[in-house]
C-alpha cells in the first residue's frame, strides 16, 4: 500500500484537507481516532491504565477520564513515559493495520504528531499543512474555546514549523486561500500520488 502521511500543527486544518482527500475516495487512518479506540472500555491497554493509576482514572461509564489522566502525567514525566511505552507501540501497529487494509489505491495516513514521534517512516511521503502561528493561535481559540496564551502554550510543545517542513515532500498552505484554490491544489496531489503509487505497483 503506497501511504501518504499528513501531518500539521493545531490549527492548521488537517481535517478539512483530510476530508477534501476522502470525497475523492481516498481511504483516510486517523492517528488520534486509532489513540482513543485502543482505550476503549474493556480494552487490554484500559485495563494495564487503570491497574496503573487507579480507577479515579475512569468516568463513571468506564471509560478513560482523559482530563484526569492527563492532570496526573503532566507533572510525572515517569509516568508520562510509562504511558508513552504502553501507547505508542499499540497506536503504530493499529496504524499499520488500517492502511494495509484500505481499499482505495493509496492512503492517507493523518498522524498530527509526526515528526515529534518520529514517525515519518510509516509513508512513502509526508505531506505538510502549513499556516503561521498567528493563524494557529486564531482558529485554535475560536474552536477549543482556550485562550490565545493557552493556545501558545500548546503550539510551543509541538515540533516547530521548520522542524515540519523540514521532512516535507509536499507542502499546502492552508491559509488566505479561496476554497477553489485548496480543491484545484489537493486534486492535482491526488493526481500525483495516484501515479507514485500505480509506480509503486509496477515495481514490487
Amino acid at each position: 500500500m503506497y501511504i501518504v502521511t499528513l501531518t500539521g500543527g493545531i490549527g492548521s486544518g488537517k481535517t478539512t484537507v483530510a476530508n477534501r482527500f476522502a470525497a475523492l475516495g481516498i481511504r483516510i487512518v486517523d492517528a488520534d481516532l486509532i489513540a482513543r479506540q485502543v482505550v476503549e472500555p474493556g480494552s487490554p491497554a484500559l485495563t494495564r491504565i487503570r491497574e496503573h493509576f487507579g480507577s479515579h482514572i475512569l468516568d463513571p461509564r468506564g471509560a478513560l477520564d482523559r482530563r484526569a489522566l492527563r492532570e496526573r502525567i503532566f507533572a510525572h514525566p515517569a509516568e508520562k513515559a510509562w504511558l508513552n511505552a504502553l501507547l505508542h507501540p499499540l497506536i503504530r501497529e493499529e496504524m499499520v493495520r488500517q492502511c494495509q487494509q484500505a481499499d482505495s489505491p493509496y492512503c492517507l495516513l493523518v498522524v498530527p504528531l509526526l515528526v515529534e514521534n518520529r514517525l515519518t517512516g510509516l509513508g512513502q511521503r509526508v505531506l505538510v499543512i502549513d499556516v503561521d502561528e498567528e493563524v494557529q493561535v486564531e482558529r485554535t481559540c475560536r474552536r477549543d474555546r482556550v485562550t490565545p496564551e493557552q493556545a501558545q502554550a500548546i503550539i510551543a510543545s509541538q515540533a516547530t514549523r521548520n522542524e515540519r517542513l523540514a521532512v516535507a515532500d509536499d507542502v499546502i498552505v492552508n491559509q488566505d486561500r479561496s476554497e477553489a484554490e485548496l480543491e484545484s491544489e489537493i486534486l492535482g496531489l491526488h493526481q500525483q500520488y495516484l501515479t507514485f503509487a500505480t509506480q509503486q505497483g509496477h515495481t514490487q
